[in-house]
């Protein structure tokens, strides 16, 4: 890197290297970042280039569209800023307020893609929290601020865990743009801002969940690179590998195979420096889980004797912790599906028995999701009778619940009652199905 490169003068040349106007550099910008063609305009890159704006949002995306070499942008920003133009606070708050606005008004409009979740990856802007420290914002925001919106993303969790990702989104989305974007541009010391940007980054990860689970995958994916963005900034670890997380299981979900094991891969790197055992056992069992998707067998055997280790220390008080709800049913639940993804039927349904017998399972969500999957071993096994009584206990447990998870169960057992259509149980099954579909 010569003296006096720029970030700007890196993207230039970058751009030059592929003989791209700035235009075309626009428009991969804005279909990488999943907003289309015309996410971006070539305005915005000439600002950039000549140093009157700084990328930070989208750097990341920058750095995929033209490859270029994240240590020597790194450096590149790390130099003074002159002062021609007004340092732009924080991007990722700008970012994600916007997102969440956009989310209110114009829903089912993003794509979810496997670059997309890749790019963020990127380097967060490590320095935002202490520009925000040093702006002057017109409210105050203290540790009651911070208190507030962890006691509403705990009541809106609880709320989405019982009835789905459905209910009560708007109030989660409302949340964020209006009362914490104005905590978020307030005044506060670096203290409180550190907690401010976890607390922010946990209900920006619930707002992704809800998405996912209401059936708005890309959202869902931006929420969660958001949420990772703000916990990173804070220098949140946890947070931040749980965001990651997020992105793994959609993935996963989505059947993004090499996307989703780097995702993991990442989210188990940055657990290593947590104490919490219930964080390992979270993040390896999504390894083992992608890890098998890809058919990389050692790699998810390893990976989930590493979750089981995890969660056989675990105490039996969840604390505190971002990743304290994945408790011992959770856990079941999760290597029973890794476990049938490997073929391995009578060690799945064995977990999977557990996780429906372990104290905790009291969410109709939850428990219709592991009843569904049950239904579905049972008739791969053969077992057509234990399919459908555990089928019928599921629709029991689905009905009024609003989430794309539960749908997609009842679509799935719909398919398979197909090969029982001369059997009584399984046609009543079937008509108790349409009514939820």
């Amino acid at each position: 890197m010569m003296p006096g490169d720029t970030i700007g003068s890196l993207i230039k040349a970058a751009r030059l290297e592929r003989g791209w106007s700035q235009a075309r550099l626009a428009r991969e910008l804005g279909v990488a970042e999943g907003r289309g063609r015309r996410g971006v305009d070539r305005g915005a890159v000439y600002r950039w280039e000549r140093g009157t704006r700084v990328p930070d949002y989208w750097l990341p995306h920058l750095i995929q569209v033209l490859g270029m070499d994240p240590a020597r942008v790194r450096v590149a920003g790390s130099g003074p800023r002159t002062p021609r133009y007004p340092v732009q606070a924080a991007d990722t708050v700008a970012s994600v307020i916007e997102l969440g606005r956009t989310d209110l008004v114009e829903r089912r409009h993003f794509m979810a893609s496997s670059s997309y979740a890749l790019a963020a990856l990127g380097l967060p802007d490590l320095d935002a929290l202490t520009r925000r420290t040093a702006a002057s914002g017109p409210v105050t925001v203290g540790r009651g601020e911070v208190a507030a919106v962890r006691a509403m993303t705990k009541t809106l969790g609880d709320a989405a865990a019982e009835l789905g990702g459905g209910h009560a989104r708007d109030l989660a989305v409302r949340y964020l743009t209006e009362d914490i974007a104005r905590w978020l541009n307030g005044r506060y010391t670096q203290a409180t801002g550190r907690e401010l940007f976890t607390a922010a980054a946990e209900l920006v990860h619930l707002a992704g969940w809800m998405a996912g689970d209401d059936g708005e995958q890309g959202l869902a994916q931006r929420y969660y690179a958001h949420s990772y963005r703000l916990a990173a900034e804070a220098g949140h670890a946890e947070v931040s590998a749980t965001a990651l997380r997020g992105l793994a299981v959609q993935a996963i979900d989505l059947g993004y195979r090499a996307a989703a094991v780097r995702l993991s891969e990442a989210c188990v790197r940055l657990g290593r420096s947590l104490d919490d055992p219930r964080a390992t056992a979270y993040y390896q069992a999504t390894l083992a889980d992608a890890a098998a998707l890809d058919g990389d067998r050692a790699t998810a055997t390893t990976a989930l004797v590493a979750a089981t280790t995890a969660i056989e220390r675990a105490p039996a008080a969840p604390g505190t912790s971002w990743a304290g709800h994945y408790t011992p049913r959770r856990w079941a639940h999760h290597a029973g599906m890794v476990l049938a993804r490997l073929g391995d039927l009578d060690a799945a349904e064995e977990h999977l028995r557990l996780a429906l017998d372990t104290a905790g399972l009291n969410r109709r969500r939850s428990r219709a999701i592991v009843l569904a999957d049950l239904g579905t071993l049972h008739l791969r096994r053969g077992d057509a009778e234990g399919a459908l009584v555990t089928w019928s206990d599921f629709l029991d447990h689905a009905a009024g619940v609003r989430s794309v998870k539960i749908t997609d169960a009842v679509t799935d057992m719909r398919a398979r009652l197909a090969r029982l259509a001369g059997v009584p149980a399984a046609v009543e099954l079937d008509q108790r199905a349409a009514i939820l579909t």
